[in-house]
This record gives structure tokens, C-alpha cells and sequence, in this order.
């Protein structure tokens, strides 16, 4: 599995963009405007994470260069950043080979560390990287699903290109989820690299989670038009209340905590994530029986 990983991590990325473009020329070709522009929109709220990953450069004290923004432009700035921040802790000080290395020399190199070597500095920053990653894979990539989901099973249940959208989708946004636990449970004190079979059920858990609850909220939509929103929206409000109630304190102003809380009820709606230290298991546990 860890021979593996760098090919698999670097194959489904690709794959998950190569099918969001197939699916937009699809739409235009075909002179559906309509899905085709929704496409597109689905795409602007990644712009959120390049920009946090401009912002993170420039905290780093590396004014972004201008191929660096050309990349973040065509949303492959998370790409460099999972370069980079690898590259530069190397020997345990920053490192000019950053600029220069590869995605696939970055995900290999993270491979042969193995459990014992992910510790510290560089844990912390592939944390944060994969905390990027989470971040634009919930802004864009579950747009996208829900949107391409939609138009497989109401509006074009013969659609191949869809489908396939769709289903990468998923299974991308699953693996963003798992690499944030797995990153999330390293950083925790006396925690090893989980095995691979650990991996494996996880993203299993993920992406039959994720995808049972976007089939029910698609066919719903199909059965009842707008009242979904409605739906969605009543569980929006019942998870931001409980996580107010949990007084979480990872946003210390309160303005940025009533937001925080707001969008993290959001993504309550699809999938539970831990936000506060210390177990979790009785916090899983109202979840689930709550949005059950």
C-alpha cells in the first residue's frame, strides 16, 4: 500500500479534474446551457482554498511569484502547496528544491517516511495542506457531485459522462476526508501511521456515508422540488445549534466563531467532522442518531 499510495493519491486527483472538464465539454457540446453553467459555477468556490494557499505563502514570508499565481488561477496551487510544504522540512530547515519539485516526488517521498518519520514540523504542515485540500473538496467538489448526481438520476439517467463525474467526485471528496483523519490522528501525541487496512475501511465508511446521503437528498429534490432546501436547511440549523451548544473554541472572535459554526453545521449535513480535542466517540454517536 505505501508503494501504492503516491500512484493512487496522484491517478484519482487527476481523474476527479480530467472528468469535471469531460462532463463541461459534454454540456456544451450538447447545447445544455443551463448544466453547463452550473457546471462552471461549481468550480468558482474553490477559489476560496487558492486563496488561502496565496495568503499561506506570503505568511511563510514568499511573496507568490507569477507562474505561482498562474497556477493558483487554474486551481492547481493546492498541488504546489503539497510540494512544497514537504520539500521545504527536508533535513528540518527550509529548502530552495520547494520551487522545483514534483507532485509525484512529493507524495513518494511522503510514502517512504513511513510512521516513524511522520512527526513533527512535517506533519504538522501536511496537516495543514490536507486541511486545504478538505476545504476545496467541500466547496467545489460537493457542489459538483450534488449537481452531477442530480442530472443522473432526474434529468439524464443514461448520462456516461455524468456518471463518471459523479462517481470520481465521491470518491475524491472521500479521500479528502480520510487524509484530514488520518493527518488530524498523527498529530495527536503517541499516534502511529495508521495501517492500511485502516485506510482502506475508512474510505470505505466515507464513501458509502457520503453517497447514501447525496442519493437521498438528490431524490428528494426529484420527488419534491425546492422543498428540499427546506430539509437541508431545518438540519443546518439543528447541527449549528449543537455545535454552539458544544461551545467549541477553535475561532476565539465571536463573529468568526458564529460563522465557523454556520459553516460547519453546513458540512454536517453530508459528514461529520471533529472539531474539538479528546474523544469523539459519544459526539459520533448524537450525530448519527440525530441525523439518522
Amino acid at each position: 500500500m505505501r508503494g501504492a499510495f503516491p500512484g493512487l493519491c496522484l491517478s484519482l486527483l487527476a481523474a476527479e479534474r480530467g472528468a469535471r472538464l469531460c462532463v463541461i465539454i459534454h454540456y456544451l457540446n450538447r447545447g445544455q446551457l443551463g448544466w453547463f453553467g452550473l457546471t462552471i459555477a461549481c468550480v468558482v468556490p474553490g477559489y476560496a482554498a487558492q486563496l488561502l494557499s496565496i495568503l499561506w505563502y506570503r505568511a511563510d514570508g514568499r511573496p507568490p511569484g507569477f507562474w505561482l499565481l498562474v497556477l493558483h488561477l487554474l486551481q492547481l496551487g493546492l498541488w504546489k502547496s503539497w510540494q512544497s510544504q514537504i520539500c521545504q522540512t527536508q533535513g528540518g530547515h527550509p529548502s530552495h528544491h520547494g520551487d522545483s519539485c514534483r507532485y509525484w516526488d512529493v507524495l513518494w517521498m511522503a510514502a517512504k517516511m513511513g510512521g516513524s518519520a511522520c512527526a513533527g514540523e512535517v506533519v504538522t504542515q501536511h496537516g495543514d495542506v490536507c486541511a486545504l485540500r478538505l476545504l476545496e473538496a467541500l466547496l467545489q467538489t460537493l457542489p459538483h457531485l450534488l449537481l452531477q448526481a442530480y442530472v443522473v438520476v432526474a434529468v439524464e439517467p443514461a448520462g456516461f459522462i455524468p456518471g463518471v463525474s459523479a462517481g470520481l467526485s465521491l470518491l475524491s471528496l472521500a479521500w479528502a476526508l480520510v487524509s484530514y483523519s488520518r493527518f488530524s490522528c498523527l498529530l495527536k501525541p503517541g499516534h502511529l501511521c495508521p495501517p492500511a487496512s485502516a485506510i482502506i475501511c475508512l474510505l470505505l465508511w466515507r464513501t458509502g456515508m457520503l453517497g447514501t446521503r447525496v442519493l437521498a437528498l438528490v431524490l428528494f429534490a426529484k420527488l419534491y422540488s425546492f422543498w428540499v432546501f427546506a430539509v437541508a436547511g431545518v438540519h443546518w440549523l439543528l447541527m449549528a445549534f449543537w455545535l454552539v451548544a458544544q461551545q467549541t473554541d477553535i475561532v476565539a472572535q465571536p463573529c468568526r466563531w458564529r460563522l465557523f459554526n454556520c459553516l460547519v453545521g453546513a458540512v454536517y449535513v453530508f459528514c461529520y467532522i471533529n472539531v474539538r480535542p479528546g474523544p469523539s466517540k459519544h459526539r459520533v454517536a448524537v450525530f448519527y442518531a440525530v441525523s439518522t
